[in-house]
């Protein structure tokens, strides 16, 4: 019987400890300053301008070396 009501505790306590977290989510945001809206807006510029191009799990595949050194 007291395996079940700790149990039942952890339970009550998980349940409240993500109701917090929930409400905390929904009621701290984060916004940008314009210090940071400009940072932002002048590195996508230099991106396009260097044509950057983000790459797939692929192209990242292909580039490195997943296979290790070889020895000499």
């Amino acid at each position: 019987m007291t395996a079940l009501l700790v149990l039942a505790a952890l339970v009550v306590i998980a349940l409240v400890g993500w109701a917090i977290a929930e409400a905390k989510a929904k009621t701290c945001t984060y916004h940008n300053n314009e210090e940071e809206e400009a940072a932002l807006e002048r590195t996508q510029e230099a991106q396009k301008k260097s044509e950057y191009a983000e790459m797939s799990i692929r192209d990242v595949i292909k580039t490195i070396s997943t296979k290790g050194f070889k020895a000499v």
